[in-house]
């Protein structure tokens, strides 16, 4: 926001230049605290620039305030005048917001000329009256129980937002007095006599007012209700206390409507609770209403009502759940008997399954065996039977005697015979059971009499065999035919159809499922007809009591179903650039199979690759064998060839159903061979790419191999890097070891440090070079004598490399001894130098004393070195 103040300053200092700025700004205006939306704060106008353009439509406009707040806008009045109000969207505060705010006013014109003016507005302090808080501003209720004693209710309380401190008093009253209630000056209500909600009114409106220092006020209401105490029991208002009820009413029939009222609730619903207190399992009470209700079946000829009708309960009512008041009263039913119980049986539906063979005459049920009648007193414990009747019993079945409940067969119950079959063989016999005595009560009884058939008729297929066809060509699930068999025994049960025997393969054990239900015979998987041309199956039907077969025949009906097979499949062949017209290349042919195709079927045709069709075969149709010729010449000089790499997609298709069917239905198929030929430029071929002056390209490719030959020279950089790397190893290790070798004799390579003035004081001859040296018998040092002082000596021959561990002193001289020696930290060649005494100097000869430093001689004996 800085950034942008700043921006939008030097845009106002700019545009000053050219006369545009507010008028009457900057400057400083004022508003009142919680001012109302819309309240005039300033007004301002806006002096165009030179040009007269407008003021942009939205300007001018605060961009900015300090501190920030939505509390004002600009708004437009007439021509350039404009003016501040207050937008009501924040509330101005003077006691608790900020009081004074610095408003940024930005305009601009049309053409982009700007000013920018600030505008400050102070917050004025308005004396505000007292406020209630909470539910006093809205009015608050209050509860006193019933001869409560009097004393203490409320503390009223309210604030000034004057009064930030909190410490000016304010003063509280009630607007209209009572003598039930008074009020204190801070705001304390108090009950001035004891409350009774029975003498009296139930509820008391007060209106409470507070007043500050100033004199302004606000007032606020209060209702003070009296809550009533439950003081007295409830009394019954029902008369009755016996009541008549008949037996088998239905659960829930009210018999008896108990009620009561309470003093205390005079004129208002009731809310007694009702309970049954005696235990009773046939009756129950509603608690509001107080209606008794049947809870059970009610039998006065069952039980301990046969003896006894009278049953007796004792009600409470109450006027809570827990405590309070509450009240008895002994009530009692009697039941009245009444004939309920109509002549019976154990069943009243029979089922049987007779045979369609049964004799007439035969006794087929004996309702006496199953019906009673429960009443225990003449007539209602008698009872008899009527007429048999039903759909299909008349003239079958009958009483004998008559109404004596025994059924009997008297008609035919042939399970095929049109007449029954209309009847579907089903039978129901209805005979009603009657009490003798009124009312004459009656009962339906059921006889269901179903005929149970018999196997007469063996089970027969629809042909005596079953001939089908089915290409092998079709997938698995292909629906090849279906079997059917009927038995003509009523009702025909439903066949099973099975495969007995046949139908394997050598490769599937199963080649056909047949549907169990329907007899539809499907394929398993895919059939071959080079492989089994016919499969001949053995079907069976079964039902649950006979069993019946069939021969089915599955002829395979023979498509053209391969792809021809080619030798080689894929293949590299190399040409000259020369190569003559016709030529078949490298005697390069292919031999073509197919297992349900002639020799004569094959086509031969060359798809993608073969640019400027330089190839073809010969017969390109009607032969197994074929040939692969040039077809025209290369021309690489002339730039119509530009590649030497030719990589070929030969299609093999048979094409032997074209001549038998028509061509919608003919089935081809079209095998693949991939040949990849390489042109070999002549020897004096010069292969030009890009021409350009003065610079000839010649391409000379030697030691060519397949592209798919990759694996070649990845394998011989891969040994020769292992070969490579296995000598690395073997020369460390010999290195190493002869390292070792020349330590356990010489011992660690040291430095012996000798004076410049050593005094030499006898001398020794070298056993291995046979030279003579000087040496010095305290401190160890040596150094060579001079070659032309020194007499030819018996030279021992050594070990190349090695040097001698002691080295031969004079008679009577002590041997050499070891100087101190530290670590070499020379280079190879400088170690080599120092370490032997017998090196060169630059013309090839020996070297002496003065070409070497006495202080870096090694006190072992110099390698050998052959003179010239």
């Amino acid at each position: 926001n800085q950034d942008v103040l700043i921006m939008l300053c030097m845009m106002s200092t700019q545009s000053r230049g050219e006369a545009q700025h507010l008028i009457l700004l900057p400057a400083t205006g004022t508003v009142a605290e919680n001012s109302p939306p819309g309240t005039l704060v300033h007004k301002f106008s806006v002096k165009l620039s030179a040009s007269l353009s407008p003021v942009i439509p939205g300007f001018p406009l605060i961009i900015n305030s300090n501190p920030l707040t939505e509390a004002f806008r600009v708004n437009w009045l007439t021509g350039t005048d404009f003016e501040v109000v207050t937008t009501g969207m924040e509330q101005l505060d003077f006691e608790t917001g900020p009081n004074i705010f610095d408003l940024h006013i930005y305009v601009k014109d049309e053409v982009g000329v700007t000013d920018l003016q600030i505008l400050t507005v102070q917050v004025t302090d308005v004396n505000e009256p007292p406020q209630f808080q909470g539910n006093l501003a809205e009015g608050l209720q209050l509860y006193i129980v019933e001869g409560a004693n009097p004393g203490f209710i409320y503390k009223v309380e309210a604030f000034d937002p004057e009064d930030t401190g909190q410490n000016i008093p304010l003063s509280y009253f009630l607007v209209s007095p009572s003598k039930n209630f008074r009020m204190s000056a801070n705001g304390t209500l108090f009950s001035t006599t004891e409350l009774d909600f029975e003498a009296g009114p139930s509820s008391f409106h007060l209106i409470v007012e507070v007043r500050d220092s100033g004199g302004l006020r606000a007032s606020t209401a209060i209702q003070v209700n009296i809550v009533n105490l439950n003081d007295e029991a409830p009394h019954f208002t029902s008369p009755t206390r016996v009541y008549t009820i008949l037996e088998e009413l239905s659960p829930g029939t009210i018999v008896a409507n108990i009620t009561a009222e309470d003093p205390d609730e005079e004129g208002l619903p009731s809310h007694l609770l009702y309970s049954i207190t005696t235990v009773s399992k046939y009756f129950m009470i509603n608690q509001l209403t107080g209606a008794i209700q049947v809870a059970q079946r009610i039998d006065r000829d069952a039980g301990e009502l046969r003896q006894n009708p009278a049953i007796s309960l004792e009600v409470l009512v109450k006027d809570r759940p827990y405590g309070g008041q509450e009240n008895r009263i002994q009530i009692t039913f009697t039941v009245e008997d009444i004939n309920d119980n109509p002549a019976t049986c154990q069943r009243f539906t029979f089922s049987m399954m007779v045979p369609e063979r049964t004799a007439n005459g035969t006794l087929l049920l004996d309702l006496n065996n199953f019906c009673f009648d429960d009443d225990s007193e003449a007539p209602n414990n008698r009872f008899n039977f009527t007429t048999p009747s039903g759909v299909g019993s008349g003239g079958r079945f009958s009483q004998d005697p008559a109404g004596s409940g025994k059924i009997v067969l008297i008609g035919d119950l042939d399970y095929e015979n049109p007449s029954n079959l209309a009847a579907g063989n089903k039978y129901m016999v209805i005979i009603q059971v009657q009490d003798v005595g009124a009312p004459h009560y009656k009962n339906n009884i059921y006889i269901y009499i179903l005929t149970s058939p018999e196997n007469e008729f063996p089970i027969i297929f629809d042909r005596p065999s079953y001939v089908f066809s089915v290409s092998e060509r079709r997938p698995a699930r292909t629906r090849v035919g279906q079997v059917r068999a009927a038995d003509k025994d009523l009702p025909q049960s439903s066949l099973v159809y099975s495969i007995s025997t046949g139908g394997a393969s050598l490769q599937y054990p199963n080649v056909f499922w047949i549907n169990p239900k329907t007899g539809e015979l499907q394929l398993i998987t895919k059939v071959d007809y080079e492989t089994t041309p016919v499969y001949i199956l053995r079907i069976q039907a079964t039902n649950s009591e006979d069993t019946s077969s069939v021969t089915v025949t599955v002829n395979i009906l023979e498509e053209n179903d391969e792809k021809p097979i080619c030798t080689p499949n894929s293949y590299f062949l190399a040409l000259p650039v020369d190569l003559k017209v016709g030529t078949n290349i490298q005697n390069f042919k292919l031999t073509c199979t197919d297992l349900d195709s002639s020799p004569r079927s094959f086509r031969y045709s060359i798809g993608a690759g073969n640019i400027n069709n330089h190839f073809t075969f010969s017969p390109n149709a009607g032969s197994n064998v074929t040939r692969l010729l040039l077809m025209s010449r290369f021309d690489y000089a002339g730039g119509l060839d530009k590649i030497w790499d030719y990589k070929l997609l030969v299609y093999v298709t048979d094409d032997n159903l074209l001549s038998g069917r028509k061509k919608a239905e003919a089935l081809v198929e079209t095998g693949t061979v991939t040949l990849s030929i390489k042109v070999i430029p002549h020897p004096t071929t010069v292969i030009t790419t890009t021409p350009r002056p003065r610079v000839t390209y010649q391409v000379l490719r030697k030691n060519v191999y397949s592209p798919s030959a990759w694996y070649v020279p990845f394998v011989i950089t891969l040994g020769s890097i292992l070969l490579l790397g296995l000598l690395v190893s073997l020369v460390i290790l010999l290195a190493k070891a002869i390292h070792r070798h020349c330590s356990s004799k010489t011992g660690k390579n040291k430095k012996e440090t000798i004076q410049m003035n050593t005094v030499f004081d006898g001398e020794a001859t070298d056993p291995v070079t046979g030279k003579i040296y000087e040496f010095n018998s305290k401190t160890g040092a040596r150094k060579w004598k001079d070659p032309l002082t020194q007499m030819p000596k018996r030279k021992e021959s050594g070990p190349r490399g090695a040097a001698p561990c002691t080295v031969a002193s004079r008679e009577g001289m002590r041997p050499l001894r070891s100087a101190s020696w530290e670590e070499d930290e020379l280079s190879g060649n400088t170690r080599a130098e120092v370490a032997s005494l017998g090196s060169r100097n630059k013309s090839g000869k020996p070297g002496t004393p003065k070409n070497r430093n006495p202080a870096f001689m090694n006190s072992a004996s110099p390698k050998p070195h052959p003179r010239k």
